[in-house]
């Protein structure tokens, strides 16, 4: 939101907004344009017929004292996906979705993009090397890119994000149940996306993974739509670097991991449809060292290395955990998992985490008690959580310092330190303890 309140100014647009609390980065943002409110809170009186139009997030209420006031003054309110194809509809839009990968893929087909001097806009959920901002809106450009998210666009606007935009172009990398908070059964999430598919013209091309089973017998379905299938691409792993194999040429990557290679393939796929050669395409990705929170390399020494991923899914977590353990196989991996999301921390959900840790030497998985709490679920028990993930050498972890003194002791001496979170596992500087004696 904070991202969106900026552009819009740069637009020239005169922009106001509240919140309840504000974190840095967005606070520093929205400072220094000059866009962070006076004071914090939620008052009905900064609602008047002056406005031309209302933007809400997901974090207000329904019974938000400035959201009954717009509804009361008859202001025009859009969520945020909404308010984003108001501005997109007379571009052409690529939305990139699916259970996992977008944030990547998006990153690729943006990084390619802006390599090849093309002009686009653009919306993507992580901050990426060589942009500015995590939203770009103008008047003059042809082209926008949109991360697509299956999550409900507002509290009052009950319908998944991906299903405003209107794409000529669409990605979906995969289906893998998750926010069981919104979506309680699997069949309730694989509708969303059956319904973005079926929504789709005939004008409109996409482009999936041929191997998810979900997806395949969603795309069976499909009348007059369009279609490309894709899959993971030929490839070799040398000295530590993967490296793609295609029309008997090598092209090595900073990236890794057989899921990063079928995201590559996507975004090529989309570049293609964009103008772009694969020869071109291939000369600018194998510079792409991907986004932020990403299989994100903290740091590294001869023999060890320590990366940060914003995992949180099932699907997620096991691609991420592989395709480590795929580029440095004769080194151990420890592995630490944050349960954050409310999926996470459920106990009708968390089996379906299984197996995701296997590939991982060592294991822990941290959840800290407040959590539950805060998110008013019951807690889990450490059984709980030892049965869901079945595996043989795992440890769990419910306090702050007992993390702490773990990261103190471990041994990086020929291993790799994997710490897998969508929130921040309590404040802890993961980097500066195990790094502490090297």
């Amino acid at each position: 939101m904070s991202q969106l309140a900026i552009q819009c100014a740069l637009k020239g647009d005169e922009v106001t907004g509240s919140d309840d609390e504000i974190f840095n980065p967005s606070k520093t943002n929205l400072q220094k344009h000059h866009l962070l409110p006076s004071k914090m809170g939620w008052f009905p009186n900064n609602i008047t017929t002056n406005i031309d139009a209302v933007i809400i997030g997901m974090h207000a209420k329904p019974d938000n004292l400035e959201l009954l006031r717009a509804q009361e003054l008859a202001i025009p309110i859009y969520s945020y996906p909404e308010y984003i194809y108001q501005q997109a509809k007379n571009k052409k839009r690529v939305v990139i979705a699916g259970s996992h990968g977008k944030t990547t893929i998006t990153a690729m087909v943006m990084h390619v993009l802006k390599a090849a001097n093309i002009n686009f806009d653009y919306l993507v959920g992580a901050a990426l090397e060589g942009f500015d901002y995590q939203i770009k809106l103008t008047s003059n450009n042809d082209i926008i890119i949109i991360e697509g998210d299956e999550y409900l666009a507002s509290p009052i606007h009950k319908v998944p994000k991906i299903s405003y935009y209107q794409p000529h172009i669409t990605s979906i990398s995969g289906i893998a149940w998750d926010h069981i908070n919104v979506f309680p059964t699997e069949a309730d999430y694989v509708k969303i996306f059956e319904d973005y598919l079926l929504g789709l013209t005939k004008a409109s091309l996409l482009i999936y993974y041929k191997n998810d089973e979900q997806l395949q017998q969603l795309v069976t379905k499909l009348v007059d739509i369009k279609s490309i299938a894709y899959q993971t691409p030929q490839f070799e792993v040398n000295n530590g670097v993967f490296e793609i194999i295609e029309n008997n040429k090598i092209t090595p990557l900073k990236v890794f991991g057989e899921h990063n290679l079928q995201n590559i393939t996507c975004a090529k796929l989309i570049c293609n449809q964009l103008d772009i050669s694969d020869e071109l395409f291939y000369q600018h990705i194998k510079n792409f060292a991907g986004a932020s929170r990403r299989l994100q390399l903290l740091k590294q020494g001869e023999s060890w290395a320590v990366y940060n991923d914003f995992a949180h899914a099932p699907s997620k977590v096991a691609a991420t955990v592989n395709a480590l353990k795929q580029l440095w196989p004769t080194r151990k991996l420890i592995c630490i998992f944050e349960l954050h999301t409310y999926s996470s921390l459920n106990k009708n959900f968390i089996g379906t985490y299984k197996n995701t840790l296997n590939k991982a030497d060592e294991a822990v998985v941290y959840y800290n008690q407040h959590t539950f709490e805060i998110k008013k679920l019951p807690n889990l028990s450490e059984n709980d959580v030892a049965t869901a993930f079945n595996h043989n050498n795992l440890k769990t972890i419910t306090e702050k310092e007992i993390l702490e003194k773990f990261l103190e002791q471990v041994d990086l001496d020929n291993a790799n330190v994997l710490v897998m979170t969508s929130g921040n596992l309590s404040g802890i500087d993961v980097e500066e303890l195990l790094t502490a004696e090297v």
